[in-house]
């Protein structure tokens, strides 16, 4: 089922370059995208409220007339909720406010001389426009993902974007709305995909622009984001899901089978790697694949995503090779399912998250385990970090000398002013101390 890349016991003969390109990547890049999607960003920076309108009708086939959702809306889809599907999104809001509950940061103040302090401060963002997808896989709990840290953050001004839903009267998604509501969010635009994040961004009649952007999508939104940025904030690029599981032969391969699933059901582009020591679980988790693939309800995307490019098993010699290969990958999510799952955990240091040990999967992570699930793809992990608290928080110091303390360094400054042959800058601080 999964094509084969056979590196064992020639990983240490790899720069790293080279090791990194030769990993499953899919074929259509964020820079691709970009080009793809540049002229509609235009369009609706010079035009506003009726190029967003136009895009919407375009790709979700919906005609809005206003694109802000009315708070009668999600108040109703708040109280037409199922108990039992109230309760799953109650938990997960519970388990993901109380994780990024510890992510607060205090203020510190550092005494660097007699008299001389300089204090960190973190200040929340203004205004953030969250992203939630609704496209091929509605998500809801991405609004919990989004949300809960900027409240926690003490962000003062939120909004919400998801694609209008042609099956809920061009309403977005009813589950969508809910969240919101339960997060307190009212207001939510029925807009979806890169047209949301240049609303955000540019701002229209209804749409005040934001500070900042975030939340996962496709390819599309992702490369969106990077056309954005330096114009508002961003989170690290979120784009198709991916998971890579280091297994060894004592793995179960019905595990690792139906997690390699689970995320391929999101996106044809979905990729889904495994990363073993072991051809015999490799082909025992093919077989699996075989079996499970075609009876699932989104047969046609996950059969898609699991024969793609992006996806595929890399033989490796040993756990230690997994790992280097694992780093190389940076992979969104990452499980281990090997002996001594934990302390193989902590050896790796490109991932997104980890997910440790057999009762620990993705899908955990996706809703209830109470970290953040909006996380780095397309090997960001090597750079990036999730969505959390700090995503919507600025540091600002505050620097506060007395006259003793800037005079005791003055001299210092001016020689240091004279090596850069700024002078001026030196007389900005011995004119303080001219007779």
């Amino acid at each position: 089922m999964l094509r084969r890349i056979d590196l064992s016991g020639e990983i240490a003969g790899y720069p790293v370059r080279a090791l990194r390109g030769l990993m499953p990547r899919p074929e259509l890049d964020v820079n691709a995208a970009l080009a793809q999607i540049q002229p509609l960003m235009d369009d609706i920076a010079h035009r506003g409220k009726a190029a967003v309108v136009e895009a919407v009708e375009r790709f979700d086939g919906v005609r809005l007339e206003h694109l802000r959702v009315p708070e009668a809306a999600i108040k109703a889809a708040v109280e037409g909720l199922a108990p039992d599907l109230r309760r799953a999104y109650l938990t997960s809001i519970e388990r993901v406010r109380a994780a990024h509950e510890a992510q607060r940061l205090p203020d510190v103040t550092t005494e660097v001389a007699p008299g001389g302090t300089v204090t960190e401060r973190y200040l929340p963002v203004g205004r953030v426009g969250l992203y939630a997808p609704g496209g091929l896989a509605v998500l809801a709990s991405s609004v919990i993902m989004n949300v809960v840290p900027a409240q926690i953050a003490g962000v003062a001004s939120i909004a919400l974007s998801t694609p209008a839903q042609k099956t809920n009267g061009g309403l977005p998604d009813q589950g969508i709305l809910a969240v919101a509501g339960l997060l307190g969010v009212d207001e939510v635009y029925a807009v979806g995909g890169p047209a949301a994040v240049a609303m955000f961004t540019y701002g229209t009649d209804e749409c005040d622009p934001v500070d900042m952007v975030t939340g996962p999508g496709n390819v599309y939104v992702t490369a969106a984001k990077r056309a954005v940025r330096g114009l508002v904030g961003t989170d690290a690029e979120a784009g198709t899901t991916e998971i890579a599981i280091i297994a060894d032969a004592g793995a179960d391969p019905v595990h690792v089978a139906v997690d390699l699933i689970s995320q391929a059901e999101h996106d044809p582009a979905a990729a889904s790697v495994l990363i073993t020591d072991s051809a015999a679980l490799a082909d025992a988790v093919d077989a699996e694949l075989e079996r499970r693939a075609p009876r699932t309800r989104h047969a046609d995307r996950v059969l898609t995503a699991l024969k793609g490019e992006q996806s595929g098993t890399i033989l490796v010699a040993n756990v230690d090779e997994a790992v280097a290969v694992a780093d190389a990958y940076a992979a969104e999510h990452l499980e281990i399912q090997t002996a001594n799952a934990r302390e193989v955990a902590l050896r790796v240091r490109n991932a997104g998250a980890i997910f440790v040990g057999a009762y620990s999967p993705v899908s955990l992570g996706d809703y209830c385990a109470g970290s953040n699930h909006v996380l780095p793809t397309g090997g960001c992990a090597r750079h990036s970090a999730g969505l959390s608290v700090h995503t919507f928080l600025r540091a600002v110091h505050l620097i506060d000398y007395s006259r003793e303390a800037l005079e005791a360094v003055a001299a210092d400054v001016v020689v240091f002013a004279e090596s850069e042959d700024l002078p001026s800058h030196g007389e900005a601080v011995s004119a303080r101390f001219a007779p």
